[in-house]
């Protein structure tokens, strides 16, 4: 599997789980030191080979761009993976870590709440967040035709009954990484197709 592009994806992974050994369900001469990392621009799941003598942390944000000098933990990204093939502990992690993401780039998540366009005379993008429905969704674009959402407390108190609206985005982002076939992906990349093994 080429490696291309993934670089110039992510620059920044958090751990999701660091395998000093090696994964134990595989043989011997197949165990190798392995770290399991989501990015932070469109949550790619990465498998990563750290630099000898390296140790990693749970949610410790890394370096994996293209300039050498500042990838001071990874010696390569071995390829992106689909959520299936990481450890039943960096699945229990996940959840955790995707809403530090969403809070700590908050701008760039409330960009989608002020612009998020209809799919369909129907149907709008805002609906594919789990748990918001049509009421809501109303209030969402009723509000911010009035002046755009500065921040996700801000959002609370000018929409009734809306709680949490990072949570929102980070469900769907989760239900992008672990169901395959969702149709629409609006901050994840195309799971990778089985073909590439």
């Amino acid at each position: 599997m080429s490696n291309k592009g993934v670089g110039s994806v992510e620059d920044y992974v958090y751990v999701l789980d660091y395998l000093p050994k090696g994964r134990g369900d595989l043989p011997p001469h197949k165990r190798h030191p392995t770290v399991y990392g989501i990015g932070e621009n469109q949550f790619t799941l990465l498998e990563l080979v750290p630099k000898k003598e390296s140790t990693f942390v749970v949610g410790e944000r890394i370096y994996v761009g293209k300039d050498p000098n500042q990838r001071q933990k990874i010696a390569k990204i071995k390829g992106r993976i689909n959520y299936e093939e990481m450890t039943s502990s960096a699945h229990g992690e996940m959840p955790y870590i995707i809403i530090d993401i969403v809070n700590n780039y908050e701008d760039r998540f409330l960009k989608f709440f002020n612009e998020s366009p209809a799919i369909s005379t129907r149907f709008h993008v805002l609906e594919l967040l789990p748990g918001l429905g049509k009421k809501m969704m109303h209030d969402i674009l009723e509000e911010r035709k009035k002046k755009p959402f500065t921040s996700f407390e801000e959002m609370c108190e000018r929409i009734d009954f809306l709680r949490a609206p990072d949570k929102l985005i980070a469900k769907r982002i989760e239900l992008e990484l672990t169901d395959a076939n969702q149709k629409y992906r609006l901050f994840t990349r195309p799971p990778i197709s089985k073909s590439y093994y």
